[in-house]
């Protein structure tokens, strides 16, 4: 019997970029083939911070025909959209009435992402790790791929489903974070001590899978790097460790190899090089994608044969949640 894994991503104006796709995307292709995946576009998780209509119906869109784009494929994962399935949102309140305060208070992206909002702070924005929990729990899921960032929450779907179990049986299985090790960490190109965000203020640091060939090119050249000559892994050189991470997670050859190729090479044969090992990867990825799009009708229609398949699955775990605390269904 195959392990359950859930994953998801939030649908935002800006497409996904390289550090999304080398961190967690290329690891959702290749685990959708050992275990029995579940991979969501979680549009409820991003209307917990302000959004417009218009923009966010596009990217939810746009993210899920990525999601394909990259090799998540439907016949092997559950690919979904978030709000298509009401049983997310059903579960997060009867899951609410089991969670502490307390707990909530602890969290520390909360406490982060509304120092940044201030004015704009939410109850959604509040209670989000709940409805992540109820996402994972729905599907019996037992490995979570996250970020160091999210452990947190998966911690707390953990504790709601042992109190509950405490209380009324067994009803949820325990999540298990994943943090995916031997994936490349991706750095600001401009900024390299700092992460590839698509929130970045500054595009000119941020690889997004949709860029065309020259914006490509030309972010890699002028990429930071430093005035010495010798091109060698050193994390005491952050825009030369970036770069060459970037190309050893792009080519699988070792750090021997690659320092051996570039041994009489200046930065720019090794930025020329690299921009095109990108561009080449996205080619396909791109071609794809604009195949998706053109057909909306095809698209929507994908996501919800996938939703129906989660529903159905996802129902029986509600009922189940409803009979124990003493509802009528």
């Amino acid at each position: 019997m195959k392990k359950v894994i859930f994953s998801g991503i939030q649908p935002s104006a800006q497409a996904p970029h390289l550090g999304n796709y080398l961190g967690a995307f290329k690891q959702w292709v290749g685990l959708q083939k050992t275990h029995q995946a579940y991979y969501c576009v979680v549009d409820l998780h991003a209307i917990s911070t302000p959004q417009d209509a218009k923009e966010l119906k596009q990217a939810i869109y746009a993210t899920y025909a990525l999601l394909l784009s990259v090799g998540i494929d439907p016949k092997l994962s559950n690919i979904f959209v978030q709000s298509h399935n009401p049983a997310h949102t059903e579960l997060a309140w009867l899951l609410n009435c089991y969670t502490h305060i307390g707990e909530l208070n602890r969290m520390t992206q909360f406490k982060e992402k509304s120092q940044k909002q201030k004015k704009t702070v939410t109850a959604g924005l509040y209670d989000y790790p709940v409805l992540m929990a109820a996402d994972i729990l729905l599907y019996d899921t037992e490995i979570v791929p996250v970020g160091a960032d999210q452990v947190q929450h998966i911690e707390l779907a953990r504790d709601i489903a042992v109190r509950f179990n405490n209380l009324y049986g067994e009803t949820f299985k325990l999540p298990q974070s994943k943090l995916i090790t031997g994936s490349t960490r991706i750095m600001n190109l401009q900024k390299p001590q700092q992460k590839m965000s698509k929130s970045d203020s500054n595009p000119n640091g941020v690889i997004f899978l949709l860029d065309k060939p020259d914006q490509i090119r030309k972010k890699v050249m002028s990429a930071v790097t430093d005035s010495q000559k010798t091109i060698i892994f050193d994390v005491k050189r952050p825009g030369l460790y970036n770069l060459l991470s970037i190309y050893k997670a792009l080519t699988n050859k070792s750090e021997d190899q690659i320092v051996k190729h570039f041994q009489n090479q200046d930065y720019k044969g090794l930025k020329t090089e690299l921009s095109e090992l990108i561009i080449n990867l996205l080619k396909p990825i791109q071609k794809k994608y604009d195949n998706f799009v053109k057909d909306k009708t095809g698209l929507e229609l994908l996501m919800r044969q996938n939703a129906e398949k989660t529903k159905k699955i996802s129902s029986v775990k509600v009922r189940e949640v409803k009979q124990k605390i003493g509802l009528i269904v």
